[in-house]
């Protein structure tokens, strides 16, 4: 098992949000205490003559630093919450305020600078370009944001001194355990310091072991950072790391609870 070194935890605070200098969101109203904040939100596809609706009139608040898992049986809307939270789709209805700005009504390329602002996302197929190394896996959001090289170089190596890979950098993908790139695609999504860190079944695709491994960390990650961390996941043992833990079924919200017996990193 990869453990990150103890002299890591110090660089998370360079990583930081509250340290990168980023400005809020123009337009932002300090006066909502919520980071994420979904307003009778709804969402319905159009498939011929089939009309789905994926979201019911969902309202929803996240403050910053809290670590939430949503879970729910295939079709409950739950993946379709996450592609709005992430901006990679918009309600057909309702308001998402995000950092305290009414995003829901944004076009495809401002949903994308604010993905690249703002967001951090890990997938559970590592979603890793195969034929380049880590350093340059991680350092490709970096080139889309427009980051100077000295800069991105610094990132990099502190990103993967977090994660407890920094021997890694030369490596290509198919050179790691499934536990090492999902570290890697951690290091992808902090190094734009974003205020938010979007997991779907982040463990989908490891075993048991490397699960328990990954979740610890990325409960270290939230605790030591302070950054909002949604997941979606379908596993109790999961979820059971998230400090509140919200139930969908069919597009609306069952049930939404702190999560009184969380799991704790070691």
């Amino acid at each position: 098992m990869t453990k990150t070194p103890s002299s890591s935890f110090d660089i998370l605070a360079s990583l930081s949000p509250a340290s990168s200098g980023a400005p809020r969101l123009n337009g932002a109203d300090s006066r909502v205490s919520g980071i994420i904040s979904l307003r009778e939100v709804s969402k319905t596809y159009d498939l011929g003559e089939v009309r789905v609706e994926a979201l019911k009139g969902l309202s929803l608040e996240i403050t910053g630093g809290q670590f939430v898992a949503i879970m729910g049986a295939s079709g409950s809307g739950k993946s379709t919450m996450l592609n709005i939270l992430g901006c990679l789709d918009r309600p057909s209805s309702g308001v998402y305020l995000l950092d305290g700005v009414d995003v829901s009504t944004f076009s495809a390329a401002q949903r994308a600078d604010i993905r690249n602002q703002k967001i951090g996302f890990i997938f559970q197929s590592f979603n890793l370009l195969a034929r380049t190394t880590v350093w340059e896996n991680i350092e490709a959001p970096m080139l889309y944001g427009g980051v100077p090289k000295p800069e991105r170089a610094k990132r990099i190596e502190e990103a993967l001194k977090v994660v407890g890979i920094p021997e890694k950098a030369k490596a290509l993908p198919n050179q790691l355990s499934g536990g090492q790139q999902q570290r890697v695609a951690v290091a992808r999504a902090l190094v734009n310091r974003p205020a938010i860190l979007l997991a779907d079944e982040p463990t989908g695709n490891l075993d048991s072991a490397t699960s328990e491994e990954i979740m610890r960390f990325l409960q270290h990650l939230n605790r030591q950072k302070q950054i909002t961390l949604v997941m979606v996941t379908h596993e109790h043992d999961i979820a059971a790391y998230a400090s509140r833990i919200i139930h969908m079924k069919d597009g609306r919200i069952l049930s939404d609870e702190v999560n009184e017996e969380m799991k704790r990193d070691a």
